[in-house]
């Protein structure tokens, strides 16, 4: 049977016009693909949320590139020349600090502007924080949820956790330093004390997962305060029908911190009951019948 030669490598094929989404190493630089190098070599214009982070990844494989800075303090103020560049048939790549753009990080104006605009995206896949928490984690794999980084002020945060505390899926959440104790804090308080895994500094030289209780993580001094990127997993929570006394208690500690149209909405998602009944519930228990 004859052979067919092998196809010849991306890098000797032009870049498309268009967007390219380009994942990134979260640590580890040799995490990186080869298809993301060939596209950071022969893109136009490289787009970066921090050109000094970007630099070093291009200088460890030898690459040059004249770059833009593409965040959030900018966006607005860049986006025309980067749809004037793609008007003109160039190949644009974008890329964050490390991962894979857009999630949790700068990117979905643009690209939701630059679809409108008529153009394409590429998504270059690779490298993502979440995802790498959740194949070492031990929980669930079927069904997930990212919800991103948590409100830093605790009544927002439990707010924000409410609404995805009957989601019967593994939760991933992104958190600093800082703030850790406090949400895991929060997330028992919330949650109950299910089963959750803390990862830090993923693919690097340090890299830890602490496995425990919810309750036990936000006591335990390894997580005081630890440095890093930090993603926290937290498994699902056994499925159950909510009861009258159940919906009471929500509301109840809900109207301590909201007006009653916003009580019932949060416990109408936390608990999946019919927001118009727990709002009339809540205006009884706020006049005290």
């Amino acid at each position: 049977m004859a052979r067919h030669p092998p196809p010849p490598p991306l890098s000797d094929v032009p870049l498309e016009a268009g967007l390219h989404v380009v994942a990134t190493p979260i640590g580890n630089l040799r995490d990186i693909t080869l298809r993301a190098l060939d596209v950071l070599a022969g893109c136009d214009l490289l787009l970066a949320e921090d050109t000094r982070v970007t630099g070093k990844l291009l200088a460890a494989y030898g690459l040059s590139k004249t770059m833009l800075r593409y965040d959030e303090h900018v966006a607005d103020r860049a986006r025309p020349r980067i749809l004037a560049a793609l008007e003109q048939g160039q190949s644009v790549a974008l890329v964050s600090d490390a991962g894979t753009p857009l999630v949790s990080d700068p990117g979905y104006r643009l690209v939701k502007d630059v679809i409108a605009a008529g153009h394409r995206v590429f998504p270059i896949p690779g490298p993502s924080a979440a995802l790498a928490a959740l194949t070492l984690a031990g929980l669930p794999t079927d069904r997930f949820l990212f919800a991103g980084f948590p409100p830093p002020k605790s009544a927002a945060r439990r707010t924000f956790l409410a609404e995805v505390a009957n989601v019967h899926a593994t939760l991933i959440f992104y958190e600093s330093g800082p703030r850790l104790r406090a949400s895991l804090t929060d997330m028992a308080a919330v949650f109950g004390d299910r089963e959750a895994v803390v990862a830090r500094e993923l693919t690097k030289l340090f890299e830890t997962a602490v496995r425990g209780r919810l309750t036990e993580l936000a006591a335990d001094p390894r997580l005081d305060a630890p440095k890093g990127e930090i993603v926290v997993l937290v498994g699902p929570g056994a499925e159950q029908v909510s009861t009258a006394e159940d919906a009471d208690s929500a509301l109840t500690e809900a109207l301590t911190r909201l007006p009653p149209g916003e009580a019932a909405s949060e416990v109408a998602r936390a608990l999946g009951l019919n927001r118009r009944d727990l709002y009339k519930r809540a205006m009884a228990l706020k006049d005290g019948r």
